[in-house]
């Protein structure tokens, strides 16, 4: 009996131990289950009526904002605000905030939503790509119902910035919210429901040149969701590049005080393309005349700076390309225009090629976190690293940033625009406002020379600015840029 009673012992704590395993794991399965469901149904708010709770918990599929919380972080850097006046910064961030704010909604970043796809729904609908013209009726394509038999089929849709309606609505067809935001529409025979579907159009209310809305497409217990793009159509701007390099690229040069090397570096340019176009912006302190055969010469006010005759040589281009040359380069006989454009013109997606200047390729990457909405982003530039290689040529990688020779496509770098904020030691930041919207690449073998530095007392007081300028600088990206801190 002993035998027994030990047994039964253990019999009655194994019961018991399962009981409670039991207990606790069916509470917390019911508390997840409840939480799981409080987050998937919808609430009247949104405008749904009498829907029915599923019997299972459903993923929400958004549309959630993509927004940063995080902060960012720069190693070994002083933060840009640092470099901002203490009794400036308070005010400074405020305004900041607000032009970040307006920044957000001229580049559609209220719009930029993440919606996942349902596992299986009976809806079928455009899940990306239907655009419309502001204010302008369009069918919505695709729009569907498939699903087994009912007695009656009822689907809505719903949307924020425009109207619906059905076209053609004919008697005994069951359509209620013509013309309104909630548009629903029921049929006992799911054809004539399709078929009304079909018809269903989309007029936005809103005038704005490039927006979005959400529409909301349910029936019975499913529901999706899909972008509708409101865009005012773009005309093209093209470029005629005509028969020759010299109706394809034109040269452009930033001249400051340094007269003996630009004559050196135009005479180089003439011996190898006689007729190309030579835009020179100078902001030398007294100017001297630069006299030849298709060369524009135009002064500037004395030390805008390198970014302002940057700009002002680029609004003047009327060739699809132009190659960014110092005063003080040289053309060699190795120096081909042609290859350039070879590659730009095969691979039209690229805004910028860049070459080497003494065997100096110079490109980096830009490592950018955006951090959060009240900090700003971090940046850092990486010397020498390039992304991936382009297909087809050998020895051109992908970049975020080059070296002072380079070819640029006109209209993109005018879209970006060189910042005449920085009048001395800028490059870098032409990429950095420029990251994202320009495709770059470095390719080994496009070289130019490079005259011996002859560099007077005046010049390179210039060439090297006092440290308050860095300071200023750094101020300056800090709103500019939104940036908690920059690495060079």
């Amino acid at each position: 009996m002993p035998g027994v009673s030990k047994t039964l012992f253990i019999v009655i704590v194994l019961l018991t131990g399962l009981l409670t395993f039991f207990y606790f794991e069916g509470t917390v399965w019911s508390k997840t289950s409840a939480q799981i469901l409080s987050h998937t149904s919808f609430s009247s708010s949104q405008g749904l009526k009498d829907r029915e709770i599923p019997d299972f918990p459903k993923t929400n599929i958004g549309p959630f904002h993509n927004e940063n919380l995080m902060p960012c972080t720069c190693q070994k850097t002083d933060p840009a605000n640092r470099f901002v006046p203490k009794d400036e910064l308070d005010d400074l961030q405020k305004r900041r905030a607000e032009e970040f704010r307006q920044h957000q909604i001229r580049t559609g970043k209220e719009n930029d939503v993440l919606i996942l796809a349902p596992a299986n729904t009976p809806l079928q609908y455009p899940f990306r790509g239907f655009r419309v013209t502001p204010m302008k009726n369009t069918l919505i394509p695709g729009l569907a119902l498939q699903t087994q038999s009912r007695a009656v089929y009822k689907v809505s849709l719903r949307v924020q910035k425009g109207l619906l309606s059905v076209l053609d609505v004919q008697d005994g067809e069951q359509v209620d919210g013509q013309n309104e935001k909630h548009l629903s529409i029921s049929s006992s025979n799911l054809q004539q429901l399709n078929d009304l579907l079909s018809r269903v159009t989309y007029t936005s209310t809103v005038y704005h040149i490039k927006t979005q809305d959400l529409a909301y497409f349910s029936f019975e217990n499913h529901e999706v969701i899909f972008p509708i793009e409101i865009r005012r159509p773009s005309v093209p701007v093209l470029f005629d590049v005509g028969k020759d390099i010299n109706s394809q690229v034109t040269v452009l040069i930033k001249a400051f005080l340094r007269y003996k090397e630009l004559n050196v570096l135009i005479n180089s340019v003439r011996r190898l393309y006689p007729k190309i176009k030579i835009i020179i912006a100078d902001d030398s302190l007294k100017p001297e005349k630069v006299v030849g055969d298709n060369i524009e010469h135009y002064v500037m006010p004395p030390a805008q700076g390198w970014f302002a005759g940057r700009n002002l040589a680029v609004s003047q281009v009327t060739t699809k390309y132009f190659l960014w040359v110092d005063d003080d380069f040289l053309f060699l006989n190795e120096t081909r225009i042609e290859s350039f454009v070879n590659i730009m013109e095969a691979v039209p997606e690229l805004d910028v090629v860049g070459g080497e200047v003494e065997g100096n390729q110079f490109f980096f990457k830009l490592e950018y976190e955006e951090g959060s909405s009240e900090e700003g982003g971090c940046i850092t530039r990486v010397s020498s690293r390039t992304y991936a290689p382009l297909p087809g040529f050998d020895g051109c990688f992908f970049v975020d940033g080059v070296v002072n020779f380079f070819l640029g496509r006109t209209d993109a770098v005018r879209r970006v625009g060189f910042d005449p904020f920085l009048k001395r030691v800028a490059h870098t930041e032409f990429f950095v406002d420029g990251l994202g919207d320009l495709l770059v690449v470095t390719c080994k073998g496009l070289r130019i020379g490079h005259q011996k530095h002859s560099h007077t007392d005046k010049y390179g007081s210039f060439r090297h600015p006092p440290k308050s300028d860095s300071q200023a600088k750094m101020s300056h990206h800090f709103f500019k840029n939104h940036l908690k801190c920059m690495k060079y």
